[in-house]
């Protein structure tokens, strides 16, 4: 998001249990702790992620605090970010994606990000695969499409290329920062990093710290 001028969350595809829609990792004394959002799965076989229910019934968002809390406890930024995060967490969350980005909107108020977002479920844009996602940046005008190394498995870059909009991969660098628990374990959800180093995590992102 940092990197970008217009952040489209691609949510009208495929919801996956698998992946990292629903859950994260924080970082605890035995190591990475998942932290899952329980969803409605049964008979929703290939529901799209923006269609996706959350189990109200569970009381998943105070246990993920209570484990935030006891796992950072000695982190020295606890006591500023929980606070909000702990509000956000405790609404009546319905649908995952309204979660998703409501989180992604507060940890970009944290790290000082103002970005445009919108949602593809919006946008009203058709085309299958590759033909789609560059409809999207046609939308917006675009000339440069960012995305992530997995997509070099399925993205068609020659049609990108004929429409002259430039591909960049991420090409992501993970950044090593003080953490608590012994050594550093990398791929933790961002709240490890704010929690750590606070203010100072853009910088680190940034690769200026």
């Amino acid at each position: 998001m940092r990197r970008s001028d217009i952040f489209v969350y691609y949510d009208d595809v495929q919801f996956d249990k698998h992946g990292w829609r629903n859950r994260n990792r924080i970082k605890s004394p035995t190591g990475p702790l998942w932290l899952t959002v329980p969803v409605k799965t049964s008979g929703c076989q290939g529901q799209r992620i923006a269609d996706t229910e959350i189990v109200t019934s569970h009381p998943w968002a105070r246990k993920h605090i209570a484990a935030i809390a006891q796992n950072y406890a000695k982190s020295p930024y606890l006591d500023r970010y929980l606070p909000p995060l702990e509000a956000l967490l405790n609404q009546p969350w319905q649908r995952l994606v309204d979660l998703d980005i409501a989180v992604v909107a507060l940890m970009c108020e944290w790290l000082g990000l103002r970005r445009t977002l919108v949602r593809s479920s919006q946008l009203g844009i058709s085309g299958d695969k590759s033909e789609r996602l560059l409809n999207i940046c046609r939308h917006f005008g675009a000339d440069c499409y960012l995305t992530g190394d997995a997509a070099r498995n399925y993205l068609d870059a020659g049609l990108f290329a004929q429409a002259g909009v430039k591909l960049e991969w991420q090409d992501y660098v993970h950044p090593v920062y003080p953490q608590l628990h012994g050594d550093f374990m990398p791929y933790l959800s961002a709240l490890d990093l704010v929690l750590n180093m606070g203010p100072a995590s853009i910088s680190i992102l940034e690769g200026r710290a």
